[in-house]
């Protein structure tokens, strides 16, 4: 049976972005183009400083290109974009459901519709049973549940995640690429997600997009054959996975070696 894909459909083409200081001129993305489907989920590794949280920015209007252009087309009245930091930014003097519920306030939508909206989001991601709390009596992962929940509920075109998960344990990381999973089967939107971990970016894609070093331009491209859903800890401990990991790092070690070299210069 079809997938119903109700995300946005993005098209780059030709992305350019340069940035001028005092020291000079500085290319940190160069011919960046990419079509990604409505409903997919599209992860981007790449060596540090290769431009990928720069990319995101521009995706989601916080930053502007130098050339190029970005068409993206979202279906209904889907709000183009909502954003997943690696923190989860939520304000610390208002509740769960508050933090949830600001994006709604703020683009006018009506207390009723808001407050059902609220409770679908806070039940998605199992956070309903702690609503009136506040960040600060909340753990890392939960928090970030707070951020997707504060994401989704706006019912973006797509949703980008810039490394979301980095600064949890290893235990919380699991969980939460796992709870993603099954949030994201549910809805099936957009997704362009950033992170510095191959096993992530195999573990949640449906396509791998491997960056160079400065300036960013996209490397090679890999279509990960997983069928889903998928279950994070049997997958990553299956020998095809391990496999396609190694050939993916193959792709990236000399972009990582690259920029490493770069930098000490």
């Amino acid at each position: 049976m079809a997938v119903e894909r109700r995300g946005a459909a993005i098209e780059i083409a030709g992305l350019r972005k340069e940035y001028v200081s005092v020291p000079g001129r500085v290319l940190a993305l160069d011919d960046i183009s990419l079509r990604i489907a409505p409903g997919e989920f599209v992860c981007i590794v790449g060596p540090s400083g290769c431009g990928k949280s720069t990319l995101l920015r521009i995706l989601a209007g916080l930053d502007t290109q130098t050339g190029g252009t970005i068409n993206v087309e979202a279906p209904g009245w889907a709000v183009a974009n909502a954003m997943v930091f690696q923190e989860s930014g939520l304000f610390p003097w208002m509740s769960v459901e508050s933090n949830v519920g600001f994006g709604l306030m703020t683009r006018g939508v009506p207390a009723k519709e808001a407050a059902e909206r609220i409770d679908a989001a806070l039940k998605l991601v199992g956070l309903t049973k702690f609503r009136k709390h506040y960040p600060h009596q909340l753990s890392g992962g939960m928090r970030q549940r707070g951020a997707i929940a504060r994401a989704f509920v706006t019912d973006p075109g797509m949703l980008l995640m810039d490394e979301p998960f980095a600064a949890l344990d290893a235990q919380n990381r699991v969980i939460l690429q796992a709870e993603l999973l099954r949030i994201w089967e549910q809805t099936r939107k957009t997704v362009v997600y950033i992170t510095h971990s191959i096993e992530e970016a195999l573990l949640l894609g449906d396509r791998t997009v491997v960056m160079t070093a400065q300036p960013g331009r996209i490397k090679h491209i890999i279509d990960v054959p997983f069928p889903r859903p998928r279950d994070v800890l049997a997958l990553a401990a299956s020998a095809e996975f391990g496999r396609l990991k190694l050939d993916i790092w193959r792709v990236l070690e000399e972009e990582v070696t690259r920029a490493r070299a770069e930098a000490e210069q």
